[in-house]
């Protein structure tokens, strides 16, 4: 009998509901909750597809299933059970302490642990042993949005909610690609705009990214110039009298400061230093300003950057400027990048919080927490954030760490010192779900929890709404929830310290909740009016104090703000450029961010490969000026190198982009994209290059700019090998050629899937690169994991060129296919065998060609390009060949296209995508 469990995606943090099936103890699927308020029964390509990352043949894959213990780094991991792990942790944890201090030991938590595994940790950092070194890596995703909100409004909460697209009249999208980032978010935009074509769109972003798509007007300014540009439009609304001089007086203070200020800030000015066009910045400027109501969205690019709280604070200033606040569809709305980074600010999950929105800095506050939880005092040395701790561990004065479900060898900036801090870490503990992430090969324990589909609790979303997070299945194999494992370790190290060990009564997450639920009473985001029972019937917006029946989806209405005279504060911070400018050696800004169908370091997306059917591999994007200008073409090998660091990935030409520009998804570790350097050094993937300078207020990196080089590299050997293998060894493949081409100088490996792969089966390919051929040993060695030496398997070689060829092939009746191909040396027949492998395209005509690997793809046999709809696994080509026939207006294309191939009908993220190729395709015609 199938079972149904509402419960919430995973992912980013539009808090999607989810109805999860499950059948005997395992998840079987999944759907959007037709209820949930966030999503109304709509998922994105990610959410959509989260049961079968929960598969068993994906857990024996992929999940952490039991305790595992090194004897000496370097060594294979040895299984143990709870009893002995913990202790072991304990008993480390407090000679760590009692040797060096408090401040010795280090946590680094995550913005995907519910609130109650938050609430558990930051209590064990805190009161029991006496740090503030704990921080998440929401430091590297809404610390600035945090910082903004709080110098300007008072307090770290989003006034306006997902309701307010429905009632704007200008929508302006600063440094978010939320058609990829928060694509259910997105649909409502769509929604909002089919709704009232009035509505103007504007988007503010460096790249013309798939929201670009659904823009009136497209600011692409230089990366980080964002608070000149919004200097610059108060400059114009200050001389156009735009401004509401009575809403100033009445509500704010600090105007006048900030007003001097944008004086010099022109339009001449701005449009030379963001590159932009002084009418396109009236334009823009007119619509904030003169709108009925305006509402902002922004993430990543106004947030990760060495002037992200001075980014933020500036938009909100111009909200103030225009009593674009506190009424619907109008106000500041920073969008959250992961599930529950909101409600680990709720409990003070960063360095520098206490719970309920406290400052540590605040001696009345520290107190406060100090006396709620029964210990002598809060220390008030401020912690280290998510940089300086990893920095502190690389110097030796953070000996121990304990991080939980997160990768920061994947996902920090400036892998050279994270990596030294986890080798020279005395004993680091890693928390996770997944085995296979980069941090797990430095772990001196290793500790399975729970994750999506196991775990109960809560989640806040970007809104402020807190929905309920339930187990559908049985945790897998030894796996504990993450507050049971914080609060087990918390109260084994109490008995070791000699204190705090009735600090962590907890016997249910409800017992957890309803503490952190009390820490708010009074405070703004009071929730002493919500329980369990609440939760279960619908989720809820803060505040909902004692009392109410419902919480508030619009704050500030009344014009009184979260400061200590109700007044909002103007921020008057000049505009600083990068920390990292680009000059002659390093002429280039990477930008890194999202691709729509992964998520973060890919633990769990990365277990699908029809979710590499619209980005199949790590490259990096150019301007295609650029690349002429270098000799570059597409598919070259590049060497990317920055001050910290380089790798070697793939180029192609964006149009997307400008000039000295280029890009890289975020999510290519090391997992995914290696190699060795000419000395040896491994590459450890885009965050090897990127910088650890910072925000000096909220701490968050520069992630968002890094000045790099891009230079050819000589490597004319080249290798592919890709095959279909069953579901339960492809991971294990995938580990096993990384390991074995881990000593060239180029490395990429990486699943993949389409429509017709055969059940059961995933696809795994494998690309590298060197100056000269290597032993044929290696050769062999790959052959053998990919399935390739068996009779069955065509072979070609030649070593003195260093060429070798195997193509293996599957009768299935009287029709074979191609099912693992290997090319060394010679790889220009990739297209037409990989479109024979990859679709399975009979392959018994073809047995020359085969056999001579010849470039030329033989007749009928044509590529069907990049996965455009991963629903239902639509190609580029097919796209291309329907519109073909189509005609009418671009509404009546995209119609006749979505009826004939249902492309862009079911989750809508490939809607942008397909509307471009429709105009692409209208303006041939």
């Amino acid at each position: 009998m199938t079972t149904e469990t509402r419960s919430t995606c995973p992912y980013c943090g539009v808090g999607c509901g989810v109805v999860i099936a499950s059948r005997d103890g395992q998840i079987t699927g999944v759907r959007g909750d037709p209820e949930h308020p966030a999503n109304f029964g709509r998922l994105c390509t990610k959410g959509s597809t989260l049961h079968l990352t929960a598969t068993p043949e994906v857990t024996r894959q992929t999940r952490l299933l039991q305790p595992m213990q090194r004897a000496a780094r370097g060594a294979a991991p040895q299984p143990l059970g709870w009893d002995a792990a913990l202790d072991s942790a304990a008993a480390r944890f407090a000679s760590v302490i009692t040797a060096h201090g408090p401040d010795a030991v280090g946590f680094y938590l995550s913005g995907q642990l519910l609130t109650e595994d938050y609430y558990v940790f930051n209590k064990l950092a805190k009161g029991l042993i006496g740090t503030n070194n704990l921080d998440t890596n929401s430091r590297l995703c809404m610390s600035s949005a945090v910082a903004g909100y709080k110098q300007t409004l008072g307090a770290d909460a989003p006034p306006t909610c997902y309701d307010d697209l429905q009632h704007t009249e200008c929508l302006f999208i600063v440094g978010s690609n939320t058609a990829w980032a928060h694509p259910i978010l997105f649909r409502r935009i769509e929604d909002a705009k089919r709704a009232n074509p009035a509505l103007q769109i504007v988007v503010v972003d460096p790249r013309r990214t798939d929201t670009c798509e659904i823009a009136d007007l497209h600011l692409a300014l230089l990366p980080g110039t964002d608070v000149m540009l919004f200097h610059g439009m108060l400059h114009l609304m200050l001389r156009e009298g735009w401004t509401q001089p009575a809403y100033i007086a009445a509500h704010t203070s600090g105007f006048d400061a900030l007003a001097a200020l944008v004086r010099e800030c022109t339009p001449e000015r701005v449009a030379a230093v963001c590159g932009i066009a002084q009418d396109a910045l009236l334009q823009a400027t007119r619509l904030f300003a003169t709108s009925p109501a305006t509402l902002s969205l922004y993430c990543m690019g106004m947030n990760q950057s060495s002037s992200g709280t001075a980014k933020n604070a500036a938009l909100i200033n111009l909200h103030l400027a225009t009593a674009q606040i506190g009424r619907h569809g109008a106000g500041p709305f920073s969008l959250t990048g992961q599930p529950n980074a909101m409600g680990g600010r709720e409990v003070g999950g960063l360095s520098n919080l206490l719970p309920a929105h406290r400052d540590l800095a605040n001696a009345a506050h520290r107190a406060e927490v100090a006396a709620f939880w029964g210990v002598e005092q809060i220390p008030a040395q401020p912690g280290k954030s998510a940089i300086e701790m990893f920095e502190a561990a690389a110097d030796g004065e953070i000996r121990a760490l304990w991080i939980a479900c997160t990768n920061p060898a994947q996902s920090m900036p400036d892998q050279a010192t994270v990596r030294r801090a986890l080798q020279r870490a005395e004993f680091v503990v890693v928390q996770e779900a997944f085995a296979g992430t980069a941090t797990c090969a430095f772990a001196d324990l290793l500790l399975p929890a729970t994750t999506w589909g196991e775990k109960e609790g809560t989640v806040t979303n970007s809104e402020r709404r807190i929905s309920r997070v339930r187990a559908a299945v049985p945790p897998s194999g030894m796996a504990r929830h993450d507050w049971h494992i914080a609060a087990d370790f918390a109260c084994r190290l109490a008995e070791r310290l000699g204190r705090g060990a009735a600090l962590f009564p907890y016997t249910t997450p409800e017992s957890v909740w309803n503490e952190h639920r009390e820490t708010t009473r009074g405070r703004d985001l009071d929730i002493t009016g919500m329980d369990y029972a609440m939760l279960e019937a619908a989720p809820q917006q803060w505040p909902l104090p004692a009392g109410a029946t419902q919480g508030r989806p619009r704050l500030y209405e009344d014009g009184r703000f979260a400061t200590t005279d109700g007044r909002a504060r103007f921020v008057a911070a000049p505009y600083q450029a990068v920390a990292e400018p680009r000059d002659d050696h390093y002429p280039f800004s990477l930008n890194t961010g999202r691709l729509r169908d992964q998520w973060h370091g890919m633990s769990r997306t990365g277990t699908l490969g029809r979710l590499f059917g619209h980005v199949p591999e790590p490259v990096v994007q150019m301007h295609a000026q650029d690349m002429a200008r270098h000799r570059l073409a597409d598919g070259d090998l590049v060497h990317v190198s920055s001050r910290r660091g380089s790798i070697v990935v793939p180029v192609v030409a964006s149009a997307d982009l400008g000039a000295s520009q280029a890009f890289i998804a975020m999510h290519w570790g090391p997992e995914y994209l290696g190699g060795r350097s000419s000395t040896g050094m491994a590459l450890a993937g885009v965050n090897a290059l990127t910088t650890p300078q910072h925000c000096p207020v909220s701490k968050q990196p520069e992630l968002k700019h890094t000045a790099v080089k891009i230079l050819k590299a000589e490597l004319p050997w080249s290798l592919l090998a890709m095959a279909w293998l069953p579901d339960g060894e492809a991971l294990q493949a995938r580990a096993q050629l990384r390991a074995l081409a881990d000593a060239l100088p180029f490395v990429s490996c990486v699943p993949f899937g389409a429509t017709g792969n055969g059940t059961g089966h995933t696809g795994v390919l494998l690309r590298a690169a060197d100056r000269a051929a290597p032993d044929s040993a290696l050769l062999a060695q790959i052959e053998q994991v990919l399935g390739l030496s068996g009779l069955d398997t065509l072979r070609y070689a030649d070593p003195r060129r260093g060429q070798r060829r195997a193509v293996r092939l599957q009768r299935d009746g009287a029709t074979a296919h191609v099912v693992g191909v290997l090319l060394a040396g010679d790889t220009r027949a990739e297209a037409w065998l990989r479109a024979l492998l990859q679709d399975r395209l009979p392959a018994q005509d073809f047995g020359r060609q085969l056999l001579s690997f010849q470039a030329k793809a033989p007749a009928g046999v044509q590529s069907r390009g990049k996965i455009v709809c991963s629903c239902f696994g639509v190609s580029e080509s097919a796209i291309r060949d329907r519109l073909g026939q189509c005609s009418g207006s671009g509404a009546q294309r995209l119609a006749a296209l979505q009826g004939a191939l249902q492309c862009g009908t079911n989750c809508g993220s490939c809607v942008p995508e397909l509307k471009r190729m429709v105009r692409a395709t209208a303006a041939l015609a």
